[in-house]
Protein backbone atom coordinates (compact mmCIF):
# COMPACT_ATOMS: atom_id res chain seq x y z
CA UNK A 1 0.00 0.00 0.00
CA UNK A 2 1.33 3.62 -0.51
CA UNK A 3 -0.96 6.66 0.83
CA UNK A 4 -0.67 10.08 -0.71
CA UNK A 5 -0.53 12.76 1.51
CA UNK A 6 -2.31 16.39 1.21
CA UNK A 7 -1.22 19.14 3.19
CA UNK A 8 -4.38 21.62 3.14
CA UNK A 9 -4.82 25.75 3.52
CA UNK A 10 -8.12 26.89 3.22
CA UNK A 11 -8.46 29.22 0.45
CA UNK A 12 -8.79 33.24 1.64
CA UNK A 13 -12.05 34.27 2.37
CA UNK A 14 -13.05 30.96 4.76
CA UNK A 15 -13.19 30.65 7.90
CA UNK A 16 -11.77 27.80 9.75
CA UNK A 17 -15.92 26.72 10.38
CA UNK A 18 -17.12 27.17 6.89
CA UNK A 19 -13.58 25.28 5.59
CA UNK A 20 -13.81 22.57 7.70
CA UNK A 21 -18.00 22.29 7.44
CA UNK A 22 -17.19 22.34 3.39
CA UNK A 23 -14.68 19.56 3.72
CA UNK A 24 -16.21 17.24 5.73
CA UNK A 25 -19.73 17.22 4.67
CA UNK A 26 -19.23 18.61 0.63
CA UNK A 27 -15.97 17.03 -0.87
CA UNK A 28 -15.83 13.69 1.50
CA UNK A 29 -19.44 12.64 -0.03
CA UNK A 30 -17.83 13.55 -3.48
CA UNK A 31 -14.44 11.81 -2.85
CA UNK A 32 -16.58 8.46 -1.69
CA UNK A 33 -18.71 8.99 -5.32
CA UNK A 34 -15.36 8.91 -7.24
CA UNK A 35 -13.42 6.16 -5.42
CA UNK A 36 -13.94 3.14 -7.69
CA UNK A 37 -12.77 4.79 -10.42
CA UNK A 38 -9.78 6.30 -8.50
CA UNK A 39 -9.36 3.00 -6.74
CA UNK A 40 -9.01 5.10 -3.46
CA UNK A 41 -8.56 1.81 -0.53
CA UNK A 42 -8.85 4.10 2.68
CA UNK A 43 -10.16 8.05 2.69
CA UNK A 44 -8.78 9.76 5.75
CA UNK A 45 -9.12 13.34 7.05
CA UNK A 46 -7.55 15.01 9.94
CA UNK A 47 -9.08 18.48 10.71
CA UNK A 48 -6.74 20.94 12.86
CA UNK A 49 -8.00 21.58 16.41
CA UNK A 50 -9.59 24.44 16.65
CA UNK A 51 -7.65 26.01 19.42
CA UNK A 52 -4.87 28.20 18.34
CA UNK A 53 -3.24 28.70 21.17
CA UNK A 54 -2.57 25.18 21.81
CA UNK A 55 -1.82 24.17 18.36
CA UNK A 56 0.76 27.43 18.25
CA UNK A 57 2.45 26.88 21.75
CA UNK A 58 3.97 23.50 20.32
CA UNK A 59 4.38 25.51 16.82
CA UNK A 60 6.67 27.94 18.64
CA UNK A 61 8.54 25.70 20.14
CA UNK A 62 9.92 23.92 17.34
CA UNK A 63 10.14 27.85 15.47
CA UNK A 64 7.56 26.18 13.03
CA UNK A 65 5.74 27.70 10.07
CA UNK A 66 1.97 28.35 10.62
CA UNK A 67 0.35 24.55 10.60
CA UNK A 68 -1.80 23.62 8.27
CA UNK A 69 -5.59 23.77 8.49
CA UNK A 70 -6.07 19.48 8.03
CA UNK A 71 -4.27 17.12 5.90
CA UNK A 72 -6.02 14.24 3.51
CA UNK A 73 -4.73 10.62 4.15
CA UNK A 74 -5.76 8.74 0.35
CA UNK A 75 -4.78 4.47 -0.01
CA UNK A 76 -3.59 3.00 -2.98
CA UNK A 77 -2.75 -0.37 -3.70
CA UNK A 78 0.59 0.43 -5.06
CA UNK A 79 2.67 3.03 -7.55
CA UNK A 80 2.32 0.75 -10.30
CA UNK A 81 -1.78 0.45 -9.50
CA UNK A 82 -1.75 4.19 -9.67
CA UNK A 83 0.05 4.88 -12.60
CA UNK A 84 -2.04 1.75 -14.60
CA UNK A 85 -5.43 3.25 -13.65
CA UNK A 86 -4.23 7.20 -14.44
CA UNK A 87 -4.75 6.03 -17.98
CA UNK A 88 -8.13 5.17 -18.11
CA UNK A 89 -10.79 8.21 -19.44
CA UNK A 90 -12.83 7.03 -16.08
CA UNK A 91 -10.09 8.22 -13.36
CA UNK A 92 -9.28 10.66 -15.43
CA UNK A 93 -12.50 12.40 -15.28
CA UNK A 94 -12.92 11.31 -11.47
CA UNK A 95 -9.68 13.17 -10.73
CA UNK A 96 -11.05 16.45 -12.41
CA UNK A 97 -14.12 16.37 -10.21
CA UNK A 98 -12.00 16.32 -7.45
CA UNK A 99 -9.32 19.28 -8.75
CA UNK A 100 -13.13 21.46 -9.72
CA UNK A 101 -14.12 21.12 -6.10
CA UNK A 102 -11.06 21.70 -4.10
CA UNK A 103 -10.35 24.97 -5.92
CA UNK A 104 -13.99 25.72 -4.21
CA UNK A 105 -11.93 25.76 -0.53
CA UNK A 106 -8.27 24.94 -0.69
CA UNK A 107 -5.40 27.44 -1.38
CA UNK A 108 -4.29 24.91 -4.14
CA UNK A 109 -0.43 26.81 -4.33
CA UNK A 110 0.25 26.73 -0.83
CA UNK A 111 -0.90 22.86 0.08
CA UNK A 112 1.40 20.56 -0.81
CA UNK A 113 1.00 16.81 -1.55
CA UNK A 114 3.00 13.40 -2.25
CA UNK A 115 2.61 10.18 -2.70
CA UNK A 116 4.82 8.13 0.25
CA UNK A 117 5.09 4.34 2.18
CA UNK A 118 4.22 4.71 5.80
CA UNK A 119 6.59 3.56 8.69
CA UNK A 120 5.04 2.27 11.52
CA UNK A 121 7.42 2.95 14.26
CA UNK A 122 4.62 1.92 17.39
CA UNK A 123 0.88 0.09 16.81
CA UNK A 124 -2.01 0.98 18.75
CA UNK A 125 -1.77 -1.02 21.71
CA UNK A 126 1.55 -1.73 22.34
CA UNK A 127 1.58 0.68 24.91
Amino acid sequence: MIKLTFCLRRKKGLSYEEFHDYWLNNHAPLVRTQMKALQIRKYVQCHQINDPEFNEGIGRSRHAPPAYDGIAELWYDSVDAVVENGRYDATKEAGRILLEDERNFIDLENSPLWFNDEHVIIEEGEV
